[in-house]
């Protein structure tokens, strides 16, 4: 029997308290569907700690980002960014983020959130890492902050990408990644995706399940809980192909090929 192609879920936030219970048994779990790298996202200094010490568990598995994510952007001082600048030079982190901008929710102010995200930019230039980024309803004042420092990084990729045609068009020109989750299986929110989805270079696609967050919808069965995980990954996969009009296999060798590279791990064959 051929083995189903292998995957690497790129936001996946493991360390997260409803992971603590059963941790072994959802990496096992994700493995066994297929799942075969996971890089696990830093969204607070403590959460960065939390997942270095997860991907030394096994880093022939995991990679993590380092980094501040927008909601906690009130909570990063000029006197913490040495302590970031030394976990983002940690051999287990592969990328500098989750960074960006949030005026959706807006749990920090606008004026915070833009000093953070300048502030781990430059780290990111420092580290000659790339970048792991978030935007969600503040796309002008992202993309004009991303562009003063873009030349001098090594790269980024759209986490959980979720915009509009015009948002889309930018991080492609801009040469983003753009990372895919589960929103495009959610019939309310994510059908704009489905036809994005096309659009998208194939060698600048990547998946991701944001888990315990955004648990596919249209999962059959349905589970019990709400709680998303890693080996829901190829029912994404699968969903961004049938959107593409490719192959499972396609598109998952492509994205897992793009993923190995982007973070670092060892050169694999596909």
């Amino acid at each position: 029997m051929i083995p189903p192609p292998r995957l690497v879920d790129i936001g996946l936030n493991l360390a997260h308290d409803s992971f603590d219970h059963d941790r072994d048994h959802v990496v096992a779990a994700a493995r066994a569907a297929g799942v075969s790298h996971m890089v696990l996202t830093g969204s607070t200094l403590e959460s960065t700690t939390a997942a270095i010490d997860l991907v030394r568990w096994d880093p022939s598995t995991f990679r993590c980002t380092a980094g501040v994510h927008p909601h906690h952007a009130s909570d990063l001082r000029r006197e913490d960014l040495p302590r970031l600048r030394e976990l983002l030079a940690a051999p287990e982190v592969a990328a500098a983020g989750e960074c960006g901008l949030d005026h959706f929710r807006n749990f920090s102010p606008h004026e915070a959130q833009e000093r953070a995200f300048r502030w781990q930019l430059e780290l990111a230039v420092e580290s000659g890492k790339p970048v792991f980024l978030h935007q969600r309803d503040a796309h002008d004042a992202f993309v004009a902050i991303l562009r003063e420092y873009l030349p001098q990084l090594a790269g980024g990729v759209a986490h959980c990408f979720t915009g509009e045609a015009r948002e889309l068009d930018a991080y492609l020109d801009l040469g983003l990644s753009i990372g895919i989750t589960g929103w495009i299986c959610d019939e309310r929110r994510g059908q704009h995706l489905r036809d994005l989805v096309r659009r998208i270079p194939l060698d600048r696609l990547m998946a991701e399940t944001d888990a315990p967050y955004l648990l596919p919808r249209d999962l059959n069965p349905k589970p019990s809980h709400r709680r998303n995980e890693p080996k829901y990954l190829p029912h994404v996969v699968k969903t961004i192909a049938a959107c593409r009009g490719e192959s499972y296999g396609a598109v998952a060798a492509a994205s897992t090929c793009n993923a190995l590279k982007f973070f670092g791990f060892a050169k694999e064959s596909v």
